[in-house]
């Protein structure tokens, strides 16, 4: 297989760099890059984050509607990088899963630097969206995003740059491509 038709799944909670990580790798590969996420449908809803959230803890509609766009964006023609909290589960076709991790630390830290904010507020509603993400993965799909032992590359992400961590997906996926 050429690597052109290659999907490769990208998935690791919030502030590991999902949606950088996919983008670069997909540009470095020449392939779709798919990043649907609970964002873009807020937006698409005129709604911010938080009250999309806040909707999707009381109606399953949020999290199907995300995924179903996102798997079928995934399965059209050729290759491509989907990077969402649950790609390497719902795309269990993909040529390659990726699973991105790091501490509550570390990924507050990211999206303070991205999104502005105070650490300790950043840090409670991170870490309430980490359990809120659990509990609804394991109600509507009987997924537990906690158990990502199954990836094909699990990568820690607290020390390496954004460029190292795409490097090493690209290595892994198409060797010789960098």
């Amino acid at each position: 297989m050429t690597h052109e038709a290659l999907r490769i799944a990208v998935s690791g909670k919030s502030g590991c760099g999902n949606t950088t990580v996919s983008r670069m790798v997909a540009e470095k590969l020449g392939l779709r890059f798919i990043n649907f996420t609970f964002r873009s449908l807020a937006q698409e809803k005129n709604l911010g984050l938080h009250e999309a959230l806040a909707l999707a803890s009381k109606d399953d509609w949020w999290d199907k509607e995300v995924d179903r766009r996102q798997v079928n964006l995934a399965r059209e023609e050729g290759g491509c990088v989907i990077g969402s909290r649950l790609a390497i589960w719902m795309l269990p076709e993909a040529d390659l899963k990726v699973y991105l991790y790091a501490g509550l630390e570390t990924r507050t830290q990211r999206i303070v630097m991205r999104e502005g904010g105070v650490f300790e507020e950043t840090a409670a509603f991170t870490a309430e969206r980490d359990r809120q993400d659990r509990e609804r993965y394991l109600r509507l799909y009987g997924i537990d995003n906690d158990d990502y032992a199954f990836a094909d590359l699990v990568i820690d992400v607290t020390s390496l740059t954004p460029e190292e961590i795409a490097d090493c997906i690209v290595k892994r996926a198409a060797p010789g491509a960098t």
